[in-house]
Parts: structure tokens; C-alpha cells; sequence
């Protein structure tokens, strides 16, 4: 299913969650640097509004949300993380210096180092916290509800965790990408041509891009629904729509 989004005056970026979306103009209002794409499963604007107490000493730098928990990464390379803990998915480990890129799915936590490592903690039942050995030259990270991607400086993708809808089952020859977004059970690869490349579970569509869709700048993905931003800045989503 195919639908357009609102209009809106010189959207930046796009974001997909479990049940709302959200661009840039109104993260500021809560006050967070609006300098990069905001990714996660279900983020609420409750936590949201609650930045500004692990926060309110560093000016945040990028920001992810999950089903009920948030990350962020202020300016000096410190994680910071608040909401739903029970397993363990806001303990952020002491060694989490340095961090450039966070990603939260649904109860586990990602960071991205400036040394190009990962690391994961939080829930693991199914392999959501095991990093491929030896994985290095990340440049991005994008976690959905119990599975990972990671993008390379070489431009392909790496995944992991649960893989019960081919979630982590990366199409064969892919490369020249240059972002990942990871749905609830599906991904998303955006290739330096603009064009998307989906894979996973697609039981409301959320995997069947518009046809001829190309000229993407940036793209997101929510639990079941798919967002792409065009260079003229105009927004398609696709997927599910029971909430409009």
C-alpha cells in the first residue's frame, strides 16, 4: 500500500516508528540539535520530552529510540540512556567512549565508535547483542526490533540477530551503499544511485517500494511501514496505514 505524507516546508530528514513520525522542526522545539536522522522502533514523545534531564549538561549530537527506551550521544562521545531497563538495554557500558552513532530496537542498545567498532548490550535471546567478530570500518548502524545492520566504509552491508522473515539475509552483490534503516522485521539499503534497495518480512507492504521510486535522499523504516525523502523533498511512505 502506497500512501503520501503531509507536505511539509523544507523537511531535512524522515523518520519511521511503530506508530508516528517525526521531522526535525519538531525535535527542536524539544530543544535537540536537529543535525541528524532520528531512528528507532517505537519512540514516545514522553521519553522525548524527558531529554532534557541526562542531557541538559552536553549539547546532544544524534539520538535513536526504541520500543521504550532512548539513547544519546552528546558532544563529548558519552552515551547516555533512560527508559524501560528491564534487560539491561540502558546499562551503557563503561567502555562506550567515543561514540559517534547510536541505534535501539526493542529491548537492546547499539553505539557506533569513532574507531569504526560496535558494540551491543541489552536483550540477546536471540542474538541481537552478538556482533560479528572482527566486524570494523562501520561508518553506520541502524537496529529494528531484534535485528541489526551495519554499513561499511566500503559500502556493503553486515547483519545479525534474529532472522526468522530473512531480515538479516542481505541480497547477494549488494554495495555502494551509503545508509541502512532496519524496520520491525525488515531492512532497508539506500544505494549512492538513489535507489532503495528492501528485503524481510513484508506482510503489509512495507517492502514494496513505489514503482520508479529513485532520487532518494534519505529513507527510515517503522515497525511496518517504509518512508523515503526525495531530493525535491517530497516524503512517500508506504505499508501499513491503520494509523494514519
Amino acid at each position: 500500500m502506497l500512501f503520501y505524507v503531509q507536505e511539509y516546508d523544507r523537511v531535512k530528514a524522515v523518520s519511521g516508528v511503530s506508530h508516528m513520525r517525526l521531522h526535525f522542526r519538531q525535535m527542536r522545539k524539544l530543544g535537540l540539535l536537529a543535525s541528524r536522522m532520528v531512528g528507532g522502533m517505537a519512540l514516545s514523545l514522553l521519553l522525548l520530552a524527558s531529554l532534557a534531564e541526562p542531557l541538559q549538561a552536553r549539547q546532544a549530537i544524534t539520538i535513536a529510540g526504541g520500543a521504550s527506551h532512548c539513547l544519546g550521544v552528546r558532544s563529548d562521545g558519552v552515551t547516555v540512556a533512560w527508559g524501560l531497563d528491564n534487560k539491561g538495554q540502558c546499562n551503557v557500558p563503561p567502555s562506550s567512549a567515543n561514540v559517534v552513532a547510536v541505534a535501539a530496537g526493542w529491548a537492546h542498545s547499539l553505539a557506533l565508535k569513532s574507531d569504526g567498532t560496535v558494540m551491543a548490550w541489552g536483550f540477546n535471546g536471540l542474538g541481537e547483542c552478538d556482533v560479528p567478530s572482527g566486524l570494523g570500518g562501520v561508518v553506520a548502524v541502524a537496529a529494528g526490533s531484534q535485528h541489526n545492520l551495519a554499513l561499511k566504509s566500503d559500502g556493503t552491508v553486515v547483519a545479525w540477530g534474529y532472522n526468522g522473515a530473512g531480515q538479516c539475509n542481505v541480497p547477494s552483490g549488494l554495495s555502494g551503499v551509503v545508509a541502512v534503516a532496519a524496520g520491525g522485521w525488515n531492512s532497508l539499503a539506500l544505494r549512492s544511485d538513489g535507489t532503495l534497495v528492501i528485503w524481510g518480512n513484508n506482510w503489509f507492504g512495507q517492502c514494496d517500494m513505489p514503482q520508479g521510486l529513485s532520487g532518494v535522499e534519505s529513507m527510515a523504516a517503522g515497525s511496518y511501514h517504509s518512508l523515503a525523502m526525495t531530493f525535491g523533498g517530497y516524503v512517500l511512505a508506504w505499508g501499513n496505514n491503520d494509523d494514519g
